[in-house]
């Protein structure tokens, strides 16, 4: 294929993460296709490189089981419909799903179908729940563009085609966290704890998850009056956190943080953390943390029925043991999740080598994932139009 060539290339990303991740990929392709069109579904990292929104990612943006999926379904299932029926009256070289396999899959199905070739990219993590999917992502997908790097064998195994791409966020945070200037600009004091809570970035965590966290969060400062507590929140959640702070009694005696998750993870001793990608940051910036997880119960036992691994926090899975704490739905007590904070919390005085083990592991792990994604990402789609 001539690079000088007018390339249109489709893509869907849903979510924050999914733009950051499909910003990469244009980023990688601008390179090597001058003429680059790049349109779909998509938000402002995208944008950024020329994409042409149809849809914002936003409209995807909705958690698993979550009554919010419920009500939101026939939106979603009328988009994907017009988006079909748009790429196959104009048809791309090439469509890129990025994440969201619920929405991208069927996507990708329908488009292979008709000769246009696809990919994924972040392999759904069929290694972790749900492992009937690898036959939907067979039928789906001419590639896979993997961020963790046992996954192309895996798929191998499937007769998927795949390649490790590297995780951007490894790229994104730095080998060596400095705590003194994260603590700098946010105005925290450079001595004394510092414990980050992070009660998820959807609406559905927050309801289930911020008041046990906030009340684990008022029992550690009844123990410990000088520590301090940061929440960073997304904007459009930050007055239900402030209110459910409130009802804990513990809104004055806390840093709610316009985001800023990064800076928050960078400047704590530990975080209690929503289980999601947010852990896998943590992990990055070599804290120690407790990973929480509360859902509808109906939501849970769906979800269970279909874990493979004993592990839900992304640092245990690729770790592929319990380096740092699980409690989850029912063990998800503000006494079991103040307790669990408090050992990390006394670590350093009385568990240091525990302290010094994982901030190796996290280290080792963070130099497994550095790779240069948009390159790699590149190179990966330049074969698969080539082929």
């Amino acid at each position: 294929m001539d690079p000088q060539q007018e390339m249109f290339l489709a893509m869907v990303a849903g979510e924050t993460s999914g733009d950051l991740l499909a910003g990469l990929v244009l980023q990688g392709l601008a390179e090597d296709f001058p003429g680059l069109r790049s349109a779909g579904i998509g938000g402002p990292r995208m944008a950024q490189a020329g994409f042409e929104a149809w849809w914002p990612s936003e409209r995807l943006a909705v958690h698993g089981y979550s009554a919010e999926l419920v009500r939101r379904i026939w939106g979603i299932l009328r988009i994907r419909k017009q988006l079909v029926q748009r790429l196959t009256a104009q048809p791309p070289r090439l469509f890129v799903g990025v994440d969201a396999p619920d929405f991208n899959l069927g996507v990708e199905e329908r488009l292979r179908a008709q000769g246009i070739k696809t990919v994924h990219f972040v392999c759904p993590s069929i290694w972790a729940w749900r492992p009937e999917r690898v036959e939907k992502i067979r039928r789906s997908a001419d590639h896979v563009l993997c961020i963790f790097p046992f996954e192309p064998a895996l798929l191998a195994q499937h007769g998927i085609a795949g390649t490790y791409v590297g995780h951007p966020l490894a790229n994104v945070i730095p080998l060596q966290p400095n705590r003194a200037a994260a603590r700098q600009q946010l105005g925290l004091p450079l001595e004394g704890e510092v414990l980050a809570v992070l009660p998820g970035s959807r609406a559905s965590e927050v309801s289930y998850i911020a008041k046990p966290f906030f009340l684990a969060a008022a029992r550690l400062l009844q123990a410990r009056p000088s520590l301090t507590i940061v929440v960073p929140a997304v904007p459009a959640l930050r007055a239900r956190i402030d209110a459910l702070a409130a009802e804990c009694g513990i809104l004055e005696r806390i840093r709610v943080l316009g985001g800023q998750s990064h800076l928050a993870l960078e400047a704590c001793d530990c975080t209690l953390i929503a289980s999601g990608t947010a852990t896998l940051e943590a992990a990055l910036f070599k804290r120690p943390m407790v990973i929480s997880y509360h859902m509808h119960a109906i939501s849970w036992r769906l979800m269970r029925r279909k874990q493979l691994q004993p592990w839900v926090g992304l640092p245990n899975i690729l770790c592929q043991d319990f380096v740092v704490p699980e409690l989850l739905q029912e063990a998800a007590t503000p006494e079991a999740l103040a307790e669990a904070v408090t050992q990390w919390l006394d670590a350093p005085r009385l568990d240091p080598a525990r302290l010094a083990q994982l901030e190796q592991r996290f280290h080792d792990l963070h130099l497994e994932l550095r790779r240069d994604t948009p390159k790699l990402a590149a190179d990966a789609i330049q074969k698969i139009l080539s082929a």
